[in-house]
Parts: structure tokens; sequence; C-alpha cells
């Protein structure tokens, strides 16, 4: 889950709880190439969970992050741990049937122990708490399907019961509630697992971009802007797979965007973890901070790339979060980037058929904090030849079809950028619409240019290709970003990437004025 600062006017601080209280890291880059057991590409929790299984068992690993660790998806989670995913078990054993369904159980259930266990063995001051986890209903055709849920999830064995008492404020008309699941602090917990990832022969490198993946044999080769690493195996863990044509990623996920709040409210938040069950998504939780209880709501989700006016999402969040709390403060807010399979199972394995030295751990779909341990652990597995349990469920090859990668998008991306001719006072209308710190997508004659003004009043033209698959890019006006509709990348307002798939910032534009 990633942002960039958000619009000063929304209420808060625009920033991620956990990025505002925890340590800023500096780890070196990457200086020239090398040679390693694993690469691990992507340092947020399926990154740095596989890396340091695998350094535990003996293996060395390098991870690489373009940015810093833990500054991307897992920064800016709402950070619960639990199996209970909304409602999925009912449609697992439809869709998969009941042994694959127990899988995808199991492995999360898992995942909360190998993250309590490692918080024990570690002693990680993260704020581990274990808490019940609700998924409640706000009617009665929801309640429906909410005890279908628990009957399915007691089917797989989950201790999971139906109740009508839901301490959270607000209508309710019951709920299926599963005991021993847990909330943390999710950079502090990381962080300390990657400060042990330096040393015996393993590394950790930021500021380091993976720019492209070449299968070599017997060995995966991965160029960044610093060097190159061969490696035996390559582990993808960049949420969204920069290395995506071999399994056709891009046709088999959408990107979608939610919102939260920090909010502080005048009585004890009650104990758990809370999701409604059906219709727009609203998530409960809350942090014990060094001011007082912290509760974070979010909500609002949109695919990417399909909402330019994205300051009233949170608006919109936060007046939901005034019908249940009508007296609150909000203290921060941010916004987060999910990837949803279309069966809702992440993809943990395999990049591809015929691709098995290249791992791939992505389509989380708001559940990354089991997702991204259950992938580590999986991940650790397959690269040291072991079978796993639960590895069948989350295996990327289970779809068939593979759509073909457009031959035109090669053409597209190498016409990208260059020079557009405007009628002068044409352009000086329209650029002169375009207030401070906001931008617009402006074309004549068949062409197009992003201008972005910023806070001095100055013009930044960009080519709007998107740099992956030359989808055009649309402004996000909260995060004062460009963002994709086809398939997730961000750029920041002047061009440069902030979230992948794509690796390349998007192509300057000039502007010739006639």
């Amino acid at each position: 889950m990633e942002t960039s600062a958000c619009n000063d006017d929304l209420p808060g601080v625009a920033e991620s709880y956990w990025v505002a209280t925890s340590q800023e890291t500096e780890f070196p880059p990457l200086a020239g190439d090398g040679q390693i057991d694993v690469t691990v590409i992507g340092g947020g929790i399926a990154g740095i969970t596989t890396a340091f299984l695998l350094k535990r068992a003996g293996l060395s690993v390098a991870l690489l992050d373009a940015s810093r660790i833990v500054n991307g998806a897992t920064g800016y989670t709402t950070a619960k741990i639990t199996s209970l995913h909304r409602l999925i078990y009912a449609d697992l054993i439809d869709r998969f049937g009941s042994r694959r369904a127990q899988q995808y159980a199991d492995a999360n259930q898992a995942a909360i122990e190998m993250i309590a266990s490692l918080v024990r063995e570690y002693n990680i001051p993260c704020d581990f708490e274990r808490k019940s986890a609700y998924t409640y209903a706000e009617s009665e055709e929801s309640r429906s399907h909410v005890a279908a849920e628990a009957d399915a999830a007691r089917s797989l064995g989950l201790p999971v019961a139906f109740t009508d008492d839901i301490p959270l404020p607000g209508k309710t008309t019951g709920a299926v509630v599963l005991e021993g699941q847990a909330q943390f602090h999710p950079r502090n917990y990381l962080l300390l697992l990657a400060a042990h990832l330096p040393g015996e022969g393993s590394y950790l490198f930021e500021m380091t971009r993976a720019e492209a993946i070449e299968e070599q044999g017997d060995r995966v080769l991965v160029r960044t802007d610093r060097g190159s690493l061969a490696s035996d195996h390559v582990v993808l863990a960049t949420h969204y797979p920069i290395y995506d044509r071999p399994g056709s990623y891009f046709a088999r996920m959408q990107a979608s965007r939610s919102y939260a709040l920090g909010l502080r409210i005048d009585d004890p938040f009650p104990d758990g973890v809370f999701i409604n069950a059906d219709g727009d998504v609203h998530s409960w939780r809350s942090q014990p901070t060094n001011d007082g209880e912290l509760v974070i709501v979010t909500g609002e989700d949109h695919d990417t790339g399909r909402v330019t006016d994205t300051q009233a999402r949170y608006r919109r969040l936060e007046g939901y979060a005034q019908s249940v709390y009508p007296e609150l403060i909000v203290d921060y807010h941010w916004s987060a980037q999910d990837y949803i399979t279309p069966d809702r199972v992440p993809y943990i394995g395999p990049l591809a058929r015929g691709h098995d030295r290249v791992f791939v751990a992505t389509g989380f779909g708001k559940w990354g904090m089991t997702a991204g341990t259950v992938a580590g652990m999986i991940l650790a597995d397959q690269i040291q030849g072991r079978q796993n349990p639960w590895a069948e469920v989350f295996d990327p090859a289970r779809f068939e079809d593979e759509p073909k990668y457009p031959d035109r998008v090669q053409e597209a991306l190498k016409a990208a950028g260059g020079t557009i001719e405007v009628d002068a006072a044409w352009f000086e209308r329209e650029v002169a619409a375009i207030p401070l710190r906001e931008g617009k997508i402006i074309g004549t004659g068949g062409q197009r240019v992003a201008v972005y003004r910023d806070g001095h009043g100055a013009l930044h033209t960009l080519d709007p290709t998107c740099m992956h698959m030359a989808c055009t890019v649309v402004w996000n006006n909260a995060e004062k970003s460009w963002d994709c509709p086809c398939h997730g990348s961000r750029y920041d307002a002047y061009g440069r990437v902030i979230e992948s798939p794509t690796v390349r910032d998007l192509k300057k534009k000039k502007v010739m004025r006639k």
C-alpha cells in the first residue's frame, strides 16, 4: 500500500500512522555486480519474510527495494492479522472444493502463529495484540450471508461462532467472529526482521530499482539501476510483479485504492477488529499510542485510475465515521493500493509454467499481513525444494488460459515523449484553468499532454502514456499523482515512478506554441 503526499485541505496529517511513528532506514544501495543464492525484489512483508526465512535456512540472500523498505503497500496497511477475510470461505468451497479451501484457511492461521512466534522469539516491540475478528451484517439479507460464512468456516475447522452481540456502535444484525486473531505495528515488526538480513553473505539494498529480469538457463539475472545480481532464484515481491508477461499478470489482477483515517474518539474503542459483510467496505480497528488510543477506519474503495476527485473519498469516509462516532478528531489520513485476483486468492509460487526459477507473491486482496507471511513460508519451502501443504490453492498456474501480450504496446512505448505543437492562445486558456498543485490532461489534434502546475505556478509537461503497457494515466487530486487505470502503475506529479508494475518514469513531452 503506497501513497504520496495528500492534500493539505484534508483533515489530519497526510501520512500513514505506521510511517510517522517508526524509524527511517538507511541501508546502502547496490554498488556494482554480484552473485547470490536468491534475490528478493520488494521490501514489504512478503519480501522481508521470504528473505528472512531463507537466510535463517542458510541461503545467501539479497533483498532489493527501489526506495526505502516497508514504505510501500505494507507501510500503508490497516495491519490486521486475521484469517477472517470478509466473506470468503463459502465462496472458496463452491469454487475450489473443501480441500483447497482448507489449505487457504490453514495457511492463514499458520501465518498468524508465525508472526506471533517471531515476535516472541526476537522480542519485537510492535504492539502485537490478540484480538477477535468480526465480519458483521448491517441488514437482514446480509445476516443470512454472514450465517452461511460462519457455517462454511466452521466446516473447515476454524473456531468461529455466529453472534448477535457486536460491540461496534451502529446498526448490526449479526456477525461471524473468530477468536485468536491479532493486530500489530507492521513497520516496527518488519524493520527488526530486516535488520537481521545483512551479514553472513546476505545483503539488504535500498534505493536500488530492479529494471529487468533475464532468465539464463540455470540462473536469473536481475538488472538494476545500480548494477546486476545473478542468482539461482528470484522472488518478485513488488506488490505487482515488475516482470509480468510470463503468466499474463496484466490481465489477471485489478488494482484497487482505498482510504484510511486515524481518529481520536471520546469513548474506548470496542475490543476487536471489524469489517462489514456486504456493500461498501468499512473496516475498523484501534491502535495504542503514546497519546492514547487511535482508531483506524478504512473504506471508499475504487479501481485505481477510475476516480479523479479522490479528495471527495476522504471526505465521504470522514462523514461515515462521524455517523458512527459523531465526536471525533482526525489525526492522520492516507491511502492504499491493493491488487485483487478474479478468485480473490493470492498468486504465490513459480511465476508461470516453464519459469521455475522466478517466483511471485501478489494479489493479496487487502489481506496482506497474513498473505505476505503465507508467501514467505511457501516460497522459502519451494526454493529449498520442499513440499508445502498449502501451495496448491495459491498456485499462479491455476488459470489455464494466457491472454496475449498486445503487439501494439511496444510501438506505443517507443513513440512516447517527443513534442506536441499547439495553438498558443488555446494552450494558455487551457493551462490557466489549472490551479496550483493540480494536474490535467489536455489534448489537440489527436495528441495529449499531461500538465502539472506546481506550487510556484511553473508548468511540467509529460506524455500521459503509462510506461508499463501504454494505457493513459489520469490525475489523482488527493495524492497529487498520475495513476494508470489499467494495471495500477502510479507516478508522482513530475512523472517519477511511485508504484509498480512500471519501472520507468513517464516521458517528458515538450510543448511548442505556434
